[in-house]
């Protein structure tokens, strides 16, 4: 209902002299402006998590980023969905956690490498309430230019000077050795996959030993493990988020398509190292999310990323978690 027409049904029930609208309103206009981008702010026990966004990759056309599906299989799924058939747009959903003193943030976007459209991560930090230097950990799910671009700076500089960063050792291992096996992958054009290893090892060299490798299993901070989810690339990783009953799992680069990915995971990804078993992975873990009903976070699915996965006959579907309010911490009397 438009503000107006709320008034006016106020005032024909006898309600609105008991309501001060002038100062509601005074109080919550400063609140609405001071944010200049979204962001989505709630919890998992104790933790306080934030989504932020680094912005969107478009894909155009769509096909041939799923490889293995067809263009009018898929052309038909996007219609069916009311999405559009000649473009897809991935969303680059940032996470950070804080608990206590720590704020730890999960991968960093492009760092503008990819053009206007995304590289929006510290302006949409600064605008839910946060400054690098405040950032104790960065982890990263994996090192591709759109997880690693926002790193360092253009001069090779750490854009967190205080923090450490966690990669998994078959992740490390994998982008700076000598010569990188993609003969698994269905990237087309190979010249690119080069600039992108190129830019990952000097990535990780500039870091130097602020980066620290971690194991399938890894347990971080007393509130997060890591898995190793391999296909993707090699050291590709999920993060497991938990505080008392509660959690929540980070799946990165596991899925790229709500709706897509979820009812087919075996049509794969282009950017997928090795995508026979990224597709082998990708369907364990829907069968494993939806069997135990596991709230998970998707770094490229439609904001704010967070939903359920469940089984649709022989196959699944995304749930999206649905909310009351929008930008909820903008709102008077929240952080």
């Amino acid at each position: 209902m438009e503000r107006r027409a709320l008034i006016k049904q106020l005032m024909l029930t006898g309600m609105a002299a008991a309501i001060p609208f002038r100062k509601v309103w005074a109080d919550m206009i400063p609140a609405l402006r001071a944010f200049k981008r979204p962001f989505h702010r709630f919890t998992v026990g104790e933790l306080e998590l934030t989504v932020i966004t680094d912005g969107f990759i478009r894909l155009s056309p769509v096909q041939p980023n799923f490889p293995n599906g067809s263009e009018a299989a898929e052309k038909a799924l996007l219609h069916e969905h009311f999405r559009p058939t000649s473009e897809m747009d991935l969303s680059m959903n940032i996470l950070l956690i804080k608990k206590g003193n720590e704020v730890i943030l999960i991968d960093t976007g492009t760092g503008g490498a990819f053009g206007k459209d995304s590289g929006w991560m510290l302006p949409s930090m600064a605008d839910a309430g946060f400054t690098p230097e405040g950032v104790t950990a960065v982890i990263i799910s994996h090192a591709h230019p759109d997880h690693v671009g926002g790193l360092v700076t253009k001069t090779g500089q750490p854009v967190f000077p205080n923090a450490k960063v966690y990669l998994s050792k078959p992740e490390n291992a994998f982008w700076m050795a000598p010569q990188q096996d993609f003969s698994k992958s269905k990237f087309q054009d190979k010249q690119l996959l080069a600039v992108f290893t190129t830019g990952t090892q000097q990535t990780l060299k500039a870091l130097g030993d602020r980066v620290q490798l971690f194991d399938d299993g890894a347990e971080l901070f007393g509130c997060i493990r890591m898995e190793i989810a391999p296909g993707h690339t090699p050291g590709h990783a999920l993060t497991h988020i938990y505080s008392g009953n509660e959690k929540i799992v980070h799946v990165a680069d596991l899925v790229h398509s709500d709706v897509l990915s979820i009812p087919h995971p075996e049509w794969g990804f282009n950017g997928d190292v090795d995508i026979a078993q990224a597709a082998a992975t990708r369907k364990k873990l829907l069968v494993r999310f939806a069997k135990e009903q596991t709230k998970v976070f998707a770094y490229h699915f439609p904001w704010p990323g967070i939903g359920y996965v469940k089984p649709e006959g022989s196959k699944w579907e995304w749930v999206p978690e649905a909310y009351a309010v929008p930008v909820a911490a903008a709102l008077p009397g929240r952080r």
